[in-house]
């Protein structure tokens, strides 16, 4: 009986599908949001509301806009994900040499390898602030060692 229901792969497929279905919905919903938003304004203005009681029903179309970033924020961001990363890393490595030091089992080695992917997750996220600093620096904003600390307050 080769039928898919049993195969075992339905279950990492389904997966995939729900997240795919809660994206898709998401930015569905969003969509619909916006047009409705805007629906509501058009109705208001085609029966001769005036604008500044439109705004302050519906407020102002402004918030549609995503907020400017600090740069320097999301400077500090990628150096705090780096070195949580990269010891995320060194310590999922360190955790496994030392279990196959004690256990003598080779293949624990193998989960050693896990602590891979984060770690360069991690420095990646280094060479990401790298080059954000380098890119401040052009527009004349000088990040360094001893304003770096003052970024996370």
């Amino acid at each position: 009986m080769n039928n898919f229901a049993f195969s075992p792969f339905i279950v990492p497929v389904a997966g995939c599908l729900v997240g795919a279905v809660a994206i898709i919905s998401g930015i569905w919903l969003e969509g619909h949001k916006r047009r409705m938003k805007s629906e509501e304004r058009m109705a208001m203005l085609a029966r001769g509301v005036p604008l500044a009681e439109i705004e302050k029903m519906l407020g102002v179309g402004d918030e549609e806009k995503p907020p400017v970033r600090d740069p320097l924020r999301s400077l500090s961001n990628a150096r705090r994900a780096g070195i949580v990363l990269v010891s995320v890393g060194a310590g999922l490595i360190l955790c496994f040499l030392v279990l196959t030091a004690i256990l003598q089992v080779r293949e624990v080695l193998s989960g050693a390898a896990a602590g891979l992917i984060p770690l360069a997750i991690g420095v990646g996220f280094f060479i990401d602030y790298n080059l954000q600093k380098r890119e401040l620096s052009r527009f004349g904003l000088e990040v360094g060692a001893e304003s770096g600390s003052s970024l996370d307050r």
